[in-house]
């Protein structure tokens, strides 16, 4: 064995081992919104920051950036997209990333996301702005240090981020830029307001009444285990737990976590809440263990990780097809609540387009322009274009004036997300991201795959999943999210196959 192989070797061991602090960190994070008691809130900071110092010190020692430099001029990396190249290029793309971040700053960025978390969920139990609003404010303040580190690095400058925003997008959607989605969401919103607004005009429904009948919450949850795991999610590999906020985490081969939360006034919140999470779950259950820690068994960007959640809840969960096998299952689960109700009048109610207070609740309509509000806000946030004081009037203002709703608490205005609570500012445009790559890849799924509606109706969705295992999951960061879909495409991203499916949407679910 030659000496670079072995330092490849010995980098793909410490990249190993440091995945594994992460994974402790990510059982700390689950455990902190799903298990924690009040009492536990500063010794759970203590933890998760020494966890995030050590993981970072580890991962930015001068050996990493040694090893690197020696293999970036080895001919290990003849192959651009083998196994050797996307890691070495990966790890160096994180570690010139990380290396400008002081350990101290990231461990107090983690200590304070832990107390900033626990303030937005008192704050939105209670409607009580006030008491995240110091909270918010800090946080906001770490980020802007975080990514005028970013900013301050050398490199090339050519490929770095210019601004506050972008240096956190990276973080996120590694490659993509603010400038280049405020150009494609106006594009998107330019379709979408004039399909809303042709909606409205064909009057009143009350079609989703239906969906808020009482459902209980032991038969919901039985219902919607019983769909997760039918469309792959292993169980033996994962749980399904309650929180405050829906959310999927990957800790590692053999532990994927799902958490949700019931309302028994209404089906779709757990339901496809848990679908979404489950097409999560499915990414990181579809990833090449032994690849754990490295590059190639990590995802691509959370655009693409949403396209798998995005997918499996409205183009599956949604579908006629999907229904098909599952509504006769729906109808002996919930029983007098679903008393009188054809499945005709079931479609239309889960593709009733409405303009609503909730993101999560929202229709595929209207639902990308919540996520364009936020992007809009948070960029006004972090370049001090808007302060946070004056947050909640913004929101309520933006809001009536995009979607056409009364705001009437800040629980069901700008405390209703977690992201900005836990520092993740450039999250939330990768939710519409997901959205354009969803109907792009299972578009091109219905064209490779025949009969892919039957499989639905039988209750198979193995061809599907095992399609999207060799497409997406199996490749880890082998490709950028952008040459990834035009490799399974043959396209550049679009937002025609999305319009494609929400006119069709439109047209199944009834009037405003």
């Amino acid at each position: 064995m030659s000496n670079t192989q072995k330092t490849y070797d010995r980098l793909v061991t410490e990249l190993k081992e440091i995945g594994l602090l992460g994974s402790v960190g990510g059982v700390l994070g689950w455990d902190e919104q799903v298990l924690l008691p009040d009492k536990g809130r500063e010794l759970r900071a203590g933890q998760s920051g020494l966890i995030a110092r050590l993981h970072h010190e580890r991962f930015t020692s001068p050996l990493i950036g040694q090893m690197l430099a020696e293999l970036e001029s080895s001919g290990l990396l003849a192959d651009p997209h083998g196994d050797v190249a996307v890691n070495v290029r990966q790890t160096r793309r994180s570690y010139d990333r990380a290396t400008t971040l002081p350990a101290e700053l990231v461990e107090r960025m983690s200590r304070t996301e832990v107390h900033c978390q626990q303030a937005w969920v008192e704050a939105r139990k209670k409607s009580d702005y006030g008491h995240f609003k110091p909270w918010l404010e800090k946080m906001l303040a770490l980020k802007r240090e975080e990514a005028q580190c970013y900013l301050s690095a050398g490199g090339d400058q050519s490929d770095r981020p210019t601004t506050l925003y972008d240096a956190l997008l990276e973080g996120f959607e590694p490659g993509e830029r603010a400038e280049n989605l405020r150009r494609v969401f106006a594009e998107l919103r330019a379709e979408l307001v004039p399909l809303i607004e042709e909606i409205a005009g064909r009057g009143k429904s009350d079609s989703a009444e239906v969906l808020h009948r009482r459902f209980a919450r032991d038969q919901q949850e039985q219902f919607a285990r019983e769909a997760a795991a039918k469309i792959g999610f292993d169980f033996e590999a994962g749980r399904l737990d309650v929180s405050a906020h829906p959310f999927c985490s990957g800790i590692g081969p053999g532990d994927v976590r799902l958490t949700t939360r019931y309302r028994e006034d209404s089906f779709t919140d757990a339901f496809f809440g848990v679908l979404h999470e489950a097409g999560h779950g499915l990414y990181h259950q579809g990833l090449p263990a032994e690849h754990f820690g490295t590059p190639c068994g990590s995802p691509v960007s959370l655009g693409i990780h949403e396209s798998q959640s995005r997918m499996w809840e409205n183009l599956v969960g949604r579908g006629r097809a999907f229904w098909n096998y599952f509504w006769p299952k729906a109808q002996e689960r919930f029983g007098a609540a679903l008393a009188g109700v054809s499945m005709d009048q079931w479609m239309g109610a889960i593709h009733r387009v409405e303009p609503s207070l909730i993101r999560v609740e929202a229709d595929e309509a209207t639902y990308n322009l919540h996520i364009i509000l936020r992007f809009e806000l948070e960029q006004a946030l972090l370049h001090g274009d808007l302060s946070v004081d004056d947050l909640p009037g913004e929101w309520n203002r933006r809001m009536k004036q995009d979607l056409g709703v009364d705001v009437p608490d800040d629980a069901r205005g700008c405390l209703q997300d977690i992201h900005w609570s836990g520092g993740m500012i450039g999250y939330f445009p990768t939710y519409t991201l997901g959205n354009l790559y969803a109907a792009q890849f299972f578009e091109q799924a219905k064209m490779d795959l025949s009969d892919l509606e039957g499989h639905f109706s039988r209750g198979d969705f193995v061809p599907l999943r095992e399609w999207l295992r060799e497409k997406i999951h199996s490749q880890g960061k082998r490709y950028s999210a952008r040459e990834l879909a035009q490799k399974i495409t043959g396209q550049d991203l679009s937002a025609a196959p999305l319009m494609r499916h929400l006119r069709e949407v439109a047209q199944i679910g009834g009037a405003v």
